[in-house]
């Protein structure tokens, strides 16, 4: 008999990390928590907030989630502070079907169907908030703009903007593409539908660099190389390292973090990429780095 364990942590995956996306977004003046996605990341900065902030009060903060695929709410249910009396939660998304609230998307991962807990034994207090494509004053001198992005799933691209300096992530995302026939042979093929679809997409790729312009820190998707994307992975919602770079470089950003890796790729694979895509040669005037476990970055 044989027993192997594969749950724990993986050894190829230590240095850039292992777990889904969250994103941490602190504003040191007016003590305000900004949490980006709950993937499975967020246990470990729940635990670090019930270490750090806890102590000095009651847990008050807000959760942005990107969209509501799996990889980037798993996590909610191990989020330590929803357990405790006095912690006040907003969460805010979009949402993709009218019969689904947001609250049933992410809460309903606490179902005995699925968890031991449910989401009405939660001691703290949780507002779900839909999210559309638009500005929002947040307070504290806080702008949000949030932009539609081009995935499987109603996704949204966060840009906000305080004391002049601009924070903006766009991903899950990839290039918009005409959805209209290209092939001169193909009997469906129509010149009027073609043209109206690369103008199109045209249009909402540069409405993307818009929304990042100028920004001080822009994480963008950069799941696939070029060669990658391609080859296969066209329409499934993620973009290429060379695109992010391109994007970034249009769009005048100052430093650009890579994320939402390829999840098969080891440590030695994405220092291998780092090493092609993160060297002057691409970089230019841009800052550009893979995206790390407890990176911290100060604008």
């Amino acid at each position: 008999m044989k027993v192997k364990f594969w749950g724990g942590p993986g050894p190829y995956t230590i240095k850039y990390g292992g777990n889904t996306a969250c994103i941490e977004l602190r504003f040191v003046e007016s003590n305000r928590l900004i949490i980006i996605d709950a993937g499975s990341g967020i246990r470990e900065l729940g635990n670090y907030m019930m270490a750090n902030d806890l102590p000095r009060g009651p847990i008050k903060t807000e959760i942005f989630l990107t969209h509501t695929h799996w990889d980037h709410i798993m996590g909610f249910p191990f989020f330590t502070p929803s357990y405790i009396p006095g912690t006040k939660l907003k969460i805010y998304g979009p949402v993709s079907y009218e019969d689904n609230s947001l609250e049933d998307s992410v809460g309903g991962q606490l179902t005995y169907r699925y968890f031991p807990v449910r989401r009405t034994e939660l001691a703290s207090e949780i507002e779900y908030i839909n999210l559309k494509e638009d500005q929002f004053d947040l307070g504290d001198g806080i702008i949000l703009t949030t932009k539609y992005l081009n995935h499987p799933l109603l996704c949204l691209g966060y840009r906000f903007e305080y004391r002049d300096k601009v924070f903006c992530t766009a991903y899950d995302t990839e290039p918009f593409q005409n959805v209209f026939c290209t092939d001169l042979d193909d009997p469906s093929y129509n010149e009027a539908m073609a043209h109206e679809g690369d103008q199109a997409a045209r249009a909402e790729n540069q409405r993307v660099e818009k929304f990042t312009a100028g920004a001080d820190l822009l994480i963008y998707d950069a799941q696939y190389t070029q060669e990658e994307y391609e080859s296969s992975k066209i329409g499934w919602g993620h973009s290429s390292c060379e695109y992010a770079i391109a994007t970034a470089k249009q769009a005048g950003a100052k430093r650009l973090a890579l994320f939402h890796h390829e999840p098969i790729r080891t440590d030695e694979q994405m220092d291998e990429l780092a090493e092609k895509y993160c060297s002057r040669d691409h970089t230019g005037d841009t800052d550009i780095f893979f995206a790390r476990e407890g990176m911290e970055i100060e604008l």
